[in-house]
């Protein structure tokens, strides 16, 4: 177990590593200069002392490795586009906000996915089965950001019933959140379903049958643990992937999270802020993918950590 954790992090760290590198040159190899707008740049005297106050006029080499270096030390360097804020203290702003947001999308998204699929397996070829299944195709393919118009149209336009869009109180979470976890509830449930009906046909489901267990102790105890396995494996990715594509969602309903800062930091070019953004979300995906591998082992004991012998 030891031996697998330390290979895993040492992996993980290597996979980091590699983002941040191949993020680094795609930034600069893109045309144009932060301090230009339009194809206009500032006074050259304070373009050059800009270049030199962001380290821009040394070699890439060199600038690479001084942000290798700043990394270290967990300093994301000064934005260029916010000055005199730094990319941390952005992040310290934004990111419990998408945090929450990402949070409470995820937990609905699971919670229904998993009933909802449950249901559809034990309703097999029955109407509430081809109805979840139609949800589950639609909640796939219609993006988010359609669903996020939807609602606003409809439940806070049209019926007044909640917020249109800023950030306060607990209802200025719901709409958002229901428009970020229609695509991992659908998934989810498509996956639960689908496993379901997989584990419902193995010998082991019969023998608790034979023995007169419940069928809600059945269910529980003995299938969905079993089914959920693979949904286990998806919630690392979900999670960051929902927290990412929560930018555009927190685009749409005005909300104060690191969607703003990182659609700001694309339109004015701020590597900084850009790269920041980049090397904080992949490192929380890297970390989630970490944990789900160790929490996959932990709910299967069959599953075996260690390298096997032989």
């Amino acid at each position: 177990m030891t031996r697998y954790i330390v290979r895993r992090f040492v992996s993980m760290i290597v996979t980091l590593w590699l983002i941040i590198t191949i993020t680094f040159f795609l930034m600069h190899a893109v045309p144009g200069s932060p301090f230009e707008k339009d194809g206009k740049g500032a006074n050259p005297t304070a373009v050059q002392n800009l270049m030199a106050f962001y380290h821009l006029d040394k070699p890439l080499l060199t600038q690479y490795g001084l942000y290798l270096k700043a990394l270290l030390s967990l300093d994301l360097g000064p934005s260029i586009g916010h000055f005199p804020d730094t990319v941390n203290s952005m992040i310290d702003r934004g990111f419990p906000v998408s945090f929450q947001l990402g949070m409470v999308s995820i937990a609905f998204a699971v919670i229904s996915g998993i009933a909802l699929g449950t249901i559809a397996a034990l309703r097999h070829n029955r109407l509430i089965d081809y109805a979840a299944m139609v949800f589950a195709v639609i909640g796939i393919a219609v993006p988010n950001f359609i669903v996020a118009t939807l609602l606003i149209k409809y439940v806070a336009v049209d019926w007044k019933l909640l917020p249109v869009a800023t950030w306060g109180s607990w209802k200025h979470v719901i709409l958002p959140a229901l428009a970020l976890s229609t695509g991992p509830l659908a998934l989810i449930a498509r996956m639960t379903r689908a496993n379901m009906l997989e584990v419902l046909t193995a010998d082991y489901i019969e023998t608790a049958r034979a023995k007169g267990l419940s069928p809600a102790t059945i269910v529980i105890k003995h299938a969905l643990r079993n089914a959920i396995l693979p949904v286990v494996t998806l919630l690392g990715a979900l999670v960051a992937n929902v927290l990412t594509g929560s930018f555009v969602i927190e685009k749409i309903f005005a909300i104060p999270g690191m969607g703003k800062y990182f659609v700001d930091g694309i339109n004015n070019r701020d590597y900084s802020l850009i790269m920041g953004t980049t090397v904080f979300y992949s490192a929380l995906l890297v970390f989630m993918m970490f944990v789900v591998d160790i929490a996959y082992g932990l709910i299967d004991p069959r599953i075996k950590l260690h390298k096997k012998e032989g």
